[in-house]
């Protein structure tokens, strides 16, 4: 039932990147729900998805949807001659990033290692909103110390491109950058680990 209901998040609200009228008000939920000692059960898990148990895939979902409404995001659909700013879904996970952050950054010291790291990592793109960016330099060093050394190359990736981006340190971090393609089943950092790692034959088109 716990796993039925992750894929559900993904497969219906928030299928292959796109955001729907139910998104955010389901991310409210899910941000709501984060506390609850059920979701450090375990959930069913194929040989290519990301380790951790139900509250690590819930806050890897809320990275999810969080990457949709980036400055970074909003930046390669306006060469396509669209906007974030007219997609009301958008506008309305924009509206609660705060939130968002708030639940998430909960979680950044948690005793269970893939919980703490979703957490830092579904904080990273809700610092995008103009009310957050000055916790940036409170998450870099959480960034660098749990993302940085983590055992999953896209934490890593992660975590060396929003140090970057945030004028911070990050040499020393190991990398992967070859294997950032825009793909149905892509597991670049901007995709969810709920699903599989990259495939050959996939596309440097973005998903939409």
């Amino acid at each position: 039932m716990r796993t039925k209901a992750l894929d559900d998040l993904h497969g219906v609200l928030h299928h292959q990147n796109t955001l729907y009228e139910a998104t955010g008000p389901t991310a409210l939920y899910v941000a709501a729900i984060l506390p609850d000692p059920r979701t450090t059960r375990t959930v069913e898990k194929s040989r290519q998805d990301f380790p951790g148990n139900m509250r690590a895939e819930l806050l890897a979902w809320i990275t999810s949807v969080a990457n949709e409404v980036t400055d970074a995001a909003d930046a390669v659909r306006r060469r396509y001659g669209l906007s974030l700013d007219s997609y009301p879904p958008a506008i309305a996970i924009r509206r609660i990033r705060p939130l968002l952050f708030s639940a998430s950054l909960t979680y950044a010291d948690d005793d269970d290692r893939h919980v703490r790291e979703a957490a830092i990592a579904a904080c990273i793109p809700l610092l995008d909103d103009p009310l957050l960016l000055h916790r940036r330099a409170t998450l870099a060093p959480l960034v660098r110390q749990v993302l940085g050394t983590s055992e999953l190359w896209q934490h890593r990736e992660r975590a060396i491109d929003a140090l970057d981006a945030w004028g911070e340190d990050s040499s020393g971090i190991e990398g992967q950058r070859n294997a950032f393609l825009f793909c149905d089943t892509d597991m670049s950092p901007d995709s969810s680990p709920w699903r599989a790692g990259p495939r050959e034959g996939c596309s440097e088109d973005p998903p939409f």
